[in-house]
């Protein structure tokens, strides 16, 4: 079955054979030592790219309804506000003028806030025995692109619940 000009794919049950370009009076010539791909390695490929966009994802202002989102406190990255893990952590987008958002944070341990952005902008707060341990910060946000970690101060790794509200 052609895929592209010259180029055709055999498709068999058990594997997939790529050929290489050819010309109209000769016969299909196998790429150096013919590729065969199992349906498992579609399969993986797959899933590996759903997971992948899956992390990608981009939370956009205004806000149609109020944000739950889980994970896991800490990381291996160390920062001002404890470890956290950079290539976690969530992406809110402000495309109004300024929004106003409140951020809540309930886990264990001494888990922290960390919100940044754009012109430096740098937010830290950490759980307190006197509020409950939970982390509440509302505030005003100007337009632009912002990352969300929940960091840890003692390198520990817990579960944690993160609301996000306009």
């Amino acid at each position: 079955m052609p895929i592209a000009d010259g180029y055709h794919l055999n498709i068999n049950t058990d594997y997939k054979t790529i050929y290489s370009p050819f010309s109209a009076n000769s016969s299909p010539n196998l790429l150096r030592g013919s590729m065969r791909l199992s349906p498992l390695f579609f399969s993986l490929l797959t899933v590996l790219s759903i997971g992948t966009a899956a992390q990608a994802e981009t939370i956009q202002t205004p806000l149609p309804s109020p944000l739950e989102l889980t994970g896991r406190t800490g990381g291996n990255d160390s920062s001002a506000c404890g470890n956290i893990n950079r290539s976690q952590g969530e992406t809110i987008r402000v495309n109004e003028p300024f929004a106003s958002l409140s951020f809540e944070v309930k886990s264990e341990g001494d888990y922290t806030l960390l919100i940044t952005g754009a012109d430096g902008f740098r937010e830290c707060v950490f759980a307190h025995n006197y509020d409950g341990g939970v982390i509440q910060s509302p505030g005003l946000l100007d337009q632009g692109v912002y990352r969300i970690f929940v960091g840890d101060r003692s390198g520990e790794s817990h579960p944690y619940t993160l609301s996000i509200t306009q």
